[in-house]
């Protein structure tokens, strides 16, 4: 059982990511992080995750947070495809990139945060997700093949589609940041990002699905 956002968590876009690479069949229920003032805050969905956060899953007879603690759990017990290089170097590059997206732009920019910014939140999170990507463009540069380390997909590519996404609908000017752009343009092409895009949800409102 899969709880997450209906559409546009990219957190918990990136477990659905995920879940498709690995082959992993799931159920979904949808949290709504806005209706009735948040379905998340509800004392039910407290018990699942105290932190009042989506995703939430219940695998293996256990329910787990965070996005990358999920991912790295499936990836832990169910390890093919692998979602980690085999080479140690490689793999603290992709947790490098993971960390900056999912500790240093996305929480910046996350609904709860741009609710309280208020009238300011577009410019708030255009300027988080600048930084941050100032920051990743030049690492990628680095590390980057086909994908985001090397030629396998990893992680890393996980973290980056939907961080994407979001610069997009921020209206971030995507063409300083040429890497994270082709990156984004070869990752979107893969059938597993595909099918767990927000547009392509069971409860996708029609005049949103792809």
């Amino acid at each position: 059982m899969l709880w997450r956002h209906k559409r546009r968590s990219s957190c918990s876009w990136r477990v659905r990511i995920a879940f498709a690479l690995k082959g992993i069949e799931y159920e979904q229920k949808p949290v709504n992080l806005i209706k009735d003032g948040g379905q998340q805050l509800t004392d039910q969905f407290k018990a699942i995750n105290p932190m009042q956060q989506v995703p939430a899953v219940t695998i293996d007879g256990i329910t787990l947070s965070q996005s990358l603690a999920i991912i790295q759990y499936i990836e832990e017990t169910r390890p093919e495809p692998r979602l980690l290089p085999a080479d140690p170097k490689q793999r603290g590059q992709v947790r490098i990139i993971c960390d900056i997206i999912a500790s240093g732009i996305q929480p910046l920019q996350n609904l709860y945060v741009l609710q309280k910014i208020g009238a300011e939140k577009v410019q708030w999170a255009q300027h988080f997700i600048n930084r941050g990507f100032e920051a990743l463009e030049p690492i990628l540069k680095q590390t980057a093949g086909k994908y985001c380390v090397g030629d396998e997909i990893s992680m890393a590519d996980i973290c980056l589609v939907p961080q994407v996404y979001n610069a997009e609908r921020f209206k971030v000017d995507m063409s300083q940041f040429p890497t994270i752009r082709r990156l984004n343009q070869t990752l979107t092409e893969i059938d597993a990002f595909k099918v767990s895009h927000p547009s392509c949800q069971p409860d996708t409102p029609d005049d949103l699905k792809a």
